[in-house]
């Protein structure tokens, strides 16, 4: 760390040669206002944004613009799909969203959906209502939610879908 000017501030010698940790002695957690720099991978697999909600839902329930505030649960074959509740995105906008129910909606990337009915690897879903989805036979814009990337044969359940994937 050095003084002065750049008080407190840790400065690398050289430019784009020091790095912060080792492979084998890593920071457990770094806090910052901002992160100047490019990615190049992330644990989880979504991209998500926040969105107020009319009541809490759980990870995997499909949604819809509409009801009282920004999104609401998604009626059968809507076609005002918002996204699927994440679970863990890999990267969140709007994060400093607010309101009383704040969802995290996945909106591309892989994310946990409900479905309903016998699913195919590959198949278009469309909203099944309650917050399911199930495969579409007749696709139209704005109705698709995702891809299927699992063969489902269950009477309801949850797979693993490739979310905005037409």
């Amino acid at each position: 760390a050095l003084g002065g000017l750049n008080a407190p501030a840790m400065i690398p010698v050289n430019t784009n040669t020091t790095d912060l940790g080792i492979s084998t002695a890593k920071w457990n957690n770094v806090h910052a206002n901002f992160f100047v720099g490019t990615a190049t991978a992330a644990q989880y697999a979504d991209l998500a944004e926040k969105y107020v909600a009319d009541q809490e839902y759980e990870p995997g329930t499909v949604l819809e613009f509409g009801g009282e505030f920004e999104v609401t649960l998604a009626e059968d074959g809507s076609n005002r799909l918002a996204g699927i509740v994440s679970t863990a995105p890999a990267y969140l906008m709007n994060s400093e969203c607010v309101g009383t129910y704040v969802v995290a909606l996945a909106l591309q990337g892989r994310a946990p959906c409900k479905v309903r009915g016998k699913i195919s690897k590959g198949d278009m879903l469309m909203s099944a209502g309650d917050g399911y989805a199930r495969k579409a036979i007749s696709p139209q814009i704005g109705t698709i939610i995702g891809k299927a990337l699992v063969d489902f044969d269950g009477i309801s359940g949850v797979i693993e879908v490739a979310v905005g994937r037409v």
